[in-house]
């Protein structure tokens, strides 16, 4: 990850390019809207992660490696 990442303008991005999808006929009103509501959920899981503090997880492997 970047330092200079720009979480409003990924989703901007995002949406601009749904909405480019539905006016050229790839996906139409339906879709776009459950589309755009999985993007929106992308973005809040996004905007968490980006808050929180930075954790490794500490997991026990049971394959034997470290």
């Amino acid at each position: 990850m970047t330092y200079n990442f720009d979480p409003d303008r990924w989703y901007e991005n995002q949406r601009a390019l749904l909405e480019r999808r539905r006016a050229c006929g790839e996906i139409d009103a339906g879709q776009f809207e459950a589309e755009l509501e999985r993007l929106g959920q992308r973005y809040e899981e996004m905007l968490r992660r980006l808050d929180g503090p930075f954790e490794i997880p500490n997991r026990i492997r049971t394959d034997g490696q470290p």
